[in-house]
Order: C-alpha cells, then structure tokens, then sequence
C-alpha cells in the first residue's frame, strides 16, 4: 500500500556517538517514520539540511550541546527532537621546532633581525649579528648568546631570531621550554608580533610577550600584550616570580582564542586579557627569540656580565 503522502513523521530516535579520542568528532544518527530527511542543529549555531543518512559533525570546542533533529516528511511535515551530547576537544600538536639539529637555526623557520638599529626603540645596547658565536642549535637547544664585546661601534653583541614570513599562526596554544640568563642588564624575551606589522607598524600589530625577564630583577617573569593605547610602558600586563629561572629550564606558554588571551609560566596564570573584535589579536602572530642588554627595561648594566644565554629546549605550537 504506497505511503500516505500526508502523513507527519513518527518514531524519530536520535544517536550520537562522540568519539574517544577528543577530536570533537561526534557522528549523528536519524531515524524516524515517514521521514525522507533530517536537519540538524548542533547546539552552537551550525546547522545541516536535507540529511538522508548519518553525518559527522566536528566539534571546535570542548562543551554540552543541545542538538535538535528535525526529520521532514515527503509532504513537508516535521518532527523534532532534541538531544543533549557532551564533547572533550583536546589540542593536536600542529608545529614545532625541537632544536635537534646542530649548527645554524633552522632557516626555512628562522631568520635574523641585525644591527644595533638605534637601540631597538628601546636604547638598548646590544648589536644583533647572524654569527654563530651569537645563536646556535647545540646539544638539543637553541643557545642565544650574549656576549661582551666591541662589535660596529656597540659594546656587546647577540640575536634576535624570528619567524617572520616563514611560521605564523592564529589561535591556540604556544609553549616554549627555555631556560633565561642571569646578569644584572640582561632583557631576554620570548614574544610575538602580528604578521601585518609590515603594512600598519607597531602598535596596531599587536604585540604579544609571551615571557619577558629582567636580570636585575630574577626569576619574575612578566608576560605583556601591547595595542593602540595600551604600548610602551602602558601595555597591558602582569607578573609573577617563579623559582631557578636562570638555572632550571620553565614552560612558558601562550593560550589564545577569540574570547581570551593567557599567559602562563609552568602552568601558573601570569596575565589574562578579554579578547575582542577591535584588538588586534585576532590574526596570524609570528615568533622572535632574542636577548638584548640594558635599554628601559634591562635597566642597569653589571660590567662583570662578560657573557649570558637563554636557551630554549622547544617551541610547540597546539590547535
């Protein structure tokens, strides 16, 4: 006996199965009678129509959804029901650099900003060079190495490494396992800036530093972002002491999203900031690594520091 065609579909059974390994995979499942297709909405404003079978929906975030299923009749008559699914995103490890390879840093990663460019804004003292007396992946680490000594007119030399138009990315979560300099003078830093800083300079960049450290001041470490408003001795940070800094290696990380920017040294909360439209950290960032000696911040130079080097074990990037 053929279907009635205005019959309203019946018996809908919605299931989900969320898969174990934390991908936010979820795979959704419609059946019901008389229904020729199901729309679905997963709960976070997504939806899908005209589903004739099950369908895999990828959560991007960790959370409890209500999901609605909504089955259609040949006639145009629904049905609908709502389920409840709970989804764990865990962070894949997408990038990293793991300083394993002796001899130069990695230059399809790294390049070098060099000279000593009227003291980097910051009348610092340094004079930043691409010698491997300066920087070199030794051992299993990265070495940025400062040293005392006459070098075109500056008093020390060092580097500053960067990624800039080689590895950017957007969102997520960054860690770096370093291990900082001692001396009174010394100013490394492990930060970011926005990869459009060629086209609208600094600050409507953004910038984001992610670990910061002053000699004269050990183990506090200081993580700071810098907008149109909030730059120079204004930025938007905040600071924490921790213990060895210069004698252990730490876990300095960044977790970035559109709502939120965190940063951490070995899991400790040192800043958070709301994250918003009208920042400027809502696209891609690249990486600078460097060491630089007195300035504003650096402060007051020991003559004994001879030489000082941050080491960094790693650089890990998570979505």
């Amino acid at each position: 006996v053929p279907a009635n065609t205005n019959d309203a579909p019946t018996n809908l059974v919605v299931t989900a199965v969320v898969n174990p390994d934390n991908s936010g995979n979820v795979i959704f499942t419609s059946t019901a009678t008389n229904a020729v297709s199901y729309a679905y909405n997963f709960g976070n404003g997504i939806f899908q129509t005209n589903v004739t079978g099950p369908i895999t929906y990828k959560y991007p975030s960790s959370g409890t959804y209500t999901v609605n299923s909504t089955a259609k009749s040949s006639s145009g008559k629904t049905l609908t029901v709502s389920i409840e699914v709970t989804v764990k995103v865990g962070l894949a490890l997408v990038w990293a650099d793991e300083f394993n390879t002796d001899g130069a840093p990695d230059p399809t990663i790294w390049g070098y900003d060099l000279g000593a460019n009227g003291g980097w804004g910051n009348n610092e003292l340094q004079n930043y060079t691409d010698r491997r007396e300066n920087s070199i992946v030794q051992g299993g680490t990265l070495k940025i190495n400062l040293i005392k000594e006459n070098y075109s007119g500056s008093p020390y030399t060092s580097a500053r490494l960067l990624s800039k138009d080689k590895y950017s990315f957007k969102y997520g979560r960054a860690e770096i396992r370093a291990k900082l300099p001692a001396g009174g003078g010394t100013w490394p830093a492990i930060w970011m800036l926005g990869s459009n800083i060629s086209s609208v300079s600094w600050p409507a960049c953004g910038e984001i530093d992610i670990m910061e450290h002053v000699g004269n001041d050990l183990n506090k470490i200081y993580a700071t972002l810098h907008y149109p408003g909030r730059s120079g001795g204004n930025g938007d940070g905040g600071s924490k002491v921790i213990s060895n800094a210069t004698t252990e290696f730490h876990k300095y990380a960044l977790e970035w999203s559109p709502t939120s920017i965190k940063m951490f040294a070995d899991d400790l909360l040192i800043h958070s900031v709301t994250n918003t439209s009208i920042l400027p950290f809502n696209q891609n960032f690249f990486f600078i690594l460097n060491v630089a000696m007195g300035g504003n911040f650096g402060g007051t130079i020991d003559p004994a520091v001879t030489a000082a080097t941050m080491e960094i074990d790693y650089i890990r990037v998570y979505q």
